[in-house]
């Protein structure tokens, strides 16, 4: 007896794979592949090193209060009430030099007293100890007011007496060279003839 050839198993055909679909690449991240097939980014200084400012670990917000360090932004919509009318009150009386009356700053100052009283009738926050923020001696403030504005108003005056003593210096020295006017060659030349 011959033995059998052993039977190989029929090979059959690979499937037919599908070609990848062409990937897409946005503007800029070919522009950012290019860049580092250039070798663009090679040696940048701090590479290789840990990252720094990164802030408290302990500290879950260190990124809100980098941010609004970096971006300066103005978060005094978001203080308590108290603490904004205390910061409030600490710009007095240099942030009512705008206003022209006394009437008108005993008003906003008024104001000012009224809006503490009425944020001391609220509750404090549970858990939380009650912040008050303190009214203002609107007498004190107006004298403090007028004194301010007179020393701005003879500021202003110096200014404006500086700028009127240029513009005069300026007109004098205009009009002395539009008095005499130099002869021009051509009224020389025709002297001479």
């Amino acid at each position: 007896m011959t033995p059998e050839p052993e039977s190989q198993p029929e090979s059959q055909p690979e499937p037919r794979r599908r070609p990848d679909p062409p990937r897409y690449e946005s503007p800029v991240d070919k522009a950012i592949r290019e860049a580092m097939e250039r070798g663009e980014f090679d040696d940048l200084p701090g590479a290789g090193k840990p990252l720094t400012n990164l802030g408290d670990p302990n500290d879950a917000l260190w990124w809100v209060r980098g941010l609004v360090e970096r971006e300066q932004l103005d978060f005094s919509g978001a203080l308590p009430p108290a603490v904004a009318l205390r910061k409030e009150a600490a710009t007095f009386p240099h942030s009512l030099l705008d206003l022209r009356s006394e009437t008108s700053v005993r008003e906003v100052l008024e104001d000012y007293n009224r809006r503490v009283r009425r944020d001391r009738l609220r509750p404090p926050e549970p858990g939380m100890p009650q912040l008050l923020a303190p009214t203002v001696d609107v007498d004190d403030l107006v004298a403090q007011w007028q004194a301010l504005r007179a020393e701005h108003d003879r500021a202003a005056q110096d200014r404006a007496a500086q700028e009127r003593a240029g513009a005069d210096a300026e007109a004098r020295g205009r009009e002395s060279r539009s008095t005499h006017t130099p002869s021009r060659w051509w009224h020389r030349l025709r002297r001479r003839t």
